[in-house]
């Protein structure tokens, strides 16, 4: 028997919506409001394969259906605690919001928009896909959510990135027909998502269908149009709105004869097709039938062929910086396809793919190397999660429970045996946590202080 929570009262225009898109599974829809939101994590298969952390995991893992790379937790497990996750091993996120990056099929080498990114859950799914080639733009209106955006993929180890605060709609012109893979999850009533979020019920009742079906329409229009042929976009939502799903696609697609829906690339007991004609492709995600939330996602392809970006293989000149020049002695990580860049007091490593500017609102443009003072070089927090073991020549690696992974996270000096003096890339199990400066036996803690585990 489903039992109303005192802090969600369900509003009544939206149970008869419900009650009429159900149908004889109304009932059912209710009672999932007693059963908890389910929890997950997505491995960062360009640090680590999926199989190779499973072995590795400490938590009791399920996987979701619907990824390669996705897999249930049991609450208990908190796996936000744990250094693996610091190390960047992992993304903490909804088992139904990890389709539709899964569903986009990316392929090293693509050139792929993400037009309303934040806070970069998906990003940091296409970002571990791409694997540092061809170019991610992680865009999205608010400015200061990309911030949380950057901040993830920088703990993935993402370089080849452009974050942007920009409104999706402003670049259909410079970025007409540039990208090969699109993603949007476009802003919604988020219906789907009241077991999760509750306050979103309160918005929900201010902003409905009826103000987000035409910004979704323009915004899936402005996508078709930065699209190659041959590209594909994912749209998708967390709602159950006919007008904000369906018809959103038939709209596009009535100007767009050149586009087609493709069968989602997983199959899955739990889906449920989309409603109306020709929309059977479409999948939908009801939380009485799944273990998710409530979700739509669809796959639209343009029709041609998609020519593949051709990739630069010069390495990048070191800049005339007597510090840098001697650290990256140090570095044997191949940063062909990028040029180094100086910025003011900082230098980025940014992928060498040309990119149509207009003045845009960029919060990172590549990965930060970075700063110098003089003729002294501070390697960066994203430099070292963006290195592997192997990349960097004076490395101390922990084990998880080991007392001085703990500490380091915390910021604290630790010690060690090393023999090394400098630079020292610290390592949990072999995955980078962040730099340290060795003397002797010290290695004086040089984690970025906003990264510190309290």
């Amino acid at each position: 028997m489903f039992r109303y929570n005192t802090d969600m009262k369900l509003p009544e225009n939206y149970l008869t919506e419900m009650k009429e898109l159900f149908g004889a599974d109304f009932e059912d829809y209710l009672a999932s409001f007693d059963v908890p939101a389910f929890s997950a994590l997505r491995v960062n298969t360009s640090k680590i394969s999926a199989d190779d952390f499973l072995k590795i995991s400490p938590f009791r893992l399920t996987p979701v259906p619907w990824t390669d790379d996705g897999f249930y937790y049991a609450k208990e497990d908190d796996p936000t605690r744990h250094p693996f996750y610091h190390a960047g091993l992992y993304y903490v996120q909804e088992p139904s919001a990890m389709a539709p990056a899964s569903f986009l099929r990316v392929e090293p080498g693509d050139v792929v928009l993400d037009a309303c990114a934040a806070p970069g859950g998906k990003s940091c799914a296409v970002a571990s896909k791409l694997n540092g080639t061809g170019l991610l733009i992680s865009n999205d209106l608010s400015f200061s959510r990309q911030n949380a955006t950057l901040r993830n993929l920088e703990r993935f180890g993402a370089s080849n990135i452009y974050v942007t605060g920009e409104n999706a709609l402003d670049l259909e012109t410079p970025f007409r027909n540039y990208f090969d893979k699109i993603l949007l999850d476009a802003p919604c009533s988020g219906e789907g998502m009241f077991r999760k979020d509750p306050s979103l019920i309160r918005s929900y009742q201010s902003q409905g269908s009826s103000f987000y079906a035409p910004l979704q329409k323009e915004l899936l229009e402005a996508c078709v149009n930065m699209l190659k042929d041959g590209g594909t976009i994912v749209y998708s939502t967390c709602t159950f709105s006919r007008a904000e799903n369906e018809e959103v696609l038939e709209d596009v697609m009535s100007r767009h004869p050149e586009l087609s829906l493709e069968n989602a690339p997983y199959q899955y007991g739990g889906f449920t097709g989309g409603t109306g004609e020709g929309m059977e492709s479409c999948v939908r995600f009801y939380p009485h039938k799944l273990s998710g939330e409530g979700h739509f996602v669809s796959v639209l392809k343009k029709n041609g062929t998609l020519l593949p970006v051709p990739s630069s293989k010069l390495k990048p000149s070191i800049p005339d910086h007597k510090g840098f020049t001697e650290f990256m002695h140090h570095v044997f990580k191949d940063f062909s396809g990028y040029r180094f860049e100086f910025i003011k007091d900082r230098i980025y490593a940014v992928p060498d793919i040309g990119l149509p500017f207009k003045k845009m609102r960029i919060l990172r443009s590549g990965l930060l190397m970075g700063t110098v003072k003089k003729d002294v070089f501070e390697p960066s927090q994203a430099l070292a999660m963006a290195l592997r073991k192997e990349e960097f020549d004076r490395t101390v690696s922990f084990d998880a429970d080991d007392p001085r992974t703990m500490k380091y996270l915390r910021g604290e000096t630790i010690f060690a045996d090393t023999g090394q003096s400098g630079w020292v890339l610290v390592c949990v199990k072999g995955y980078p946590l962040g730099f340290a400066k060795g003397s002797g036996t010290t290695l004086k803690n040089k984690l970025d202080p906003s990264w510190r585990k309290l």
